[in-house]
């Protein structure tokens, strides 16, 4: 029997002819490389204490565990609203000394936040009736493309018009200042009609032109009824600023008060410019005008009380007149005439002593000072120690500036005056409607 051939040991690198030959793949022998690196330990990390106190600690999950059908998977957390600055009601209270307080309107309570504006808008009603003023345009329509109106200026229009009504950029900056002067002037009332004087102890520094800008400047804006009564018991020029209408006086109306049904009755004794502003005159005859007293006026002032939501008082000289008693046991408020030389300022500051020491120094804090810079040395005072001088005793004053319209002492066209004549009245009206309640029992 043949002897077999001898097999090389197995240490031997020399391959059997049978056996494959493997060879490690470049990737196999770079998986097997390692580099150690002898790094200093991290420093530990800090955790500021904001983030400790709001920090979920680190639970592991058994991804293989399954909660039993009668135990809850997920966890309720009650959100307790934070304490309201309007201070709590009695449940709140009630409800505070367990740690929780009541969202608002859960307590079952008509409150505060029943009356809000948002749930009215949301279409909830209100447990108190609402007046009709409410039903405004701001709360009934929905800002839309087709809703807001387009802006007004120039540049602002042109780019809207251009971009197909697209891009709105909202008004002008001029046109802002209007609009937030007639919201101020806009303001509204309840609880019957506000009285405003219009006086002075001297003649001749602008009161009745003063009672016409005015009267005109409201009822442009506004769109209930302004009248002006002229009260000056020596023969006033308060119907001569607008365009007669009729020949009636005050004595008419005395006359016809009981007959004074309506409006339509009390209109036909009135005189109305192009603003709507109503004008009933004095008497011509200076020996009836004397007669007409404190009587008179309050007859006058209550039919006007019926029909009109501010009556304007365009008061004489006389301080110490029983029309004046009248018109000052009426008033709300009231504006102080002052001319721009150095005794036009003193007697209209004069007037405010007066007032106070008569037991009407609310109306004296209160009032509004119009200087009238149309009269004479005018130019040659310092208006701005003038304007100190009355801060210091009224609420606030108002520069009425020279205008020819005026300056005639005829009829005065609203849309003829100078852009700051009328920008100035409108102030003076402003003021003059913000000093005024807006309630009254």
């Amino acid at each position: 029997m043949a002897d077999k051939p001898e097999e090389p040991e197995r240490g031997d690198l020399a391959p059997r002819d049978d056996e494959p030959t493997f060879r490690p793949s470049p990737l196999e022998i770079d998986t097997k490389l390692s580099i150690a690196v002898d790094l200093p330990p991290a420093p530990p990390q800090e955790v500021p204490e904001d983030e400790a106190a709001v920090a979920i600690d680190d639970i592991p999950v058994d991804p293989g565990f399954v909660a039993s059908p009668t135990e809850p998977t997920t966890t309720s957390v009650a959100i307790v609203a934070s304490r309201l600055a309007t201070g709590p009601t009695a449940t709140q209270q009630q409800d505070a000394g367990d740690g929780v307080v009541p969202l608002p309107g859960t307590d079952g309570h008509s409150d505060a936040f029943a009356q809000s504006r948002r749930d009215r808008l949301r279409g909830e009603h209100s447990p108190q009736p609402e007046p009709a003023a409410m039903l405004t345009a701001d709360r009934l329509l929905e800002v839309n493309r087709k809703t807001r109106p387009g802006p007004e200026g120039p540049w602002q229009r042109f780019v809207y018009n251009v971009t197909f009504r697209t891009v709105n950029l909202g008004d002008s900056a001029k046109v802002r200042a209007r609009k937030e002067l007639d919201h101020r002037i806009q303001k509204q009332f309840e609880g019957g009609t506000r009285f405003v004087p219009v006086l002075t102890r001297k003649g001749g520094v602008g009161k009745t032109t003063i009672t016409t800008l005015l009267g005109m400047a409201l009822a442009d804006a506004r769109e209930d009824r302004i009248i002006a009564v002229d009260a000056n018991p020596d023969r006033g020029t308060l119907s001569e600023r607008v365009p007669k209408q009729t020949r009636a006086t005050v004595r008419d109306v005395v006359h016809k008060a009981a007959s004074i049904g309506g409006f339509t009755d009390f209109s036909a004794l009135v005189s109305r410019d192009e603003t709507r502003l109503d004008i009933l005159a004095s008497d011509t005859d200076p020996l009836l005008s004397e007669a007409f007293d404190e009587n008179d006026y309050n007859v006058v002032a209550d039919l006007a009380a019926r029909f009109y939501s501010i009556v304007l008082t365009d008061c004489g000289t006389g301080i110490v007149h029983s029309v004046m008693r009248a018109t000052l046991q009426r008033a709300d408020e009231i504006v102080i005439v002052s001319g721009g030389s150095v005794d036009e300022a003193r007697l209209a500051s004069e007037t405010l002593t007066w007032l106070e020491a008569n037991g009407y120094t609310d109306l004296v804090r209160n009032a509004v000072v119009a200087l009238n810079t149309a009269t004479h040395a005018t130019n040659l005072v310092k208006l701005e120690e003038i304007e100190s001088h009355f801060r210091s005793r009224v609420r606030a004053i108002v520069r009425i500036p020279y205008d020819p319209q005026l300056a005639a002492g005829s009829v005065v066209n609203w849309k003829d005056l100078k852009p700051l004549t009328k920008l100035s009245a409108r102030a003076l009206a402003a003021l003059v409607v913000e000093g005024l309640p807006g309630e009254r029992a």
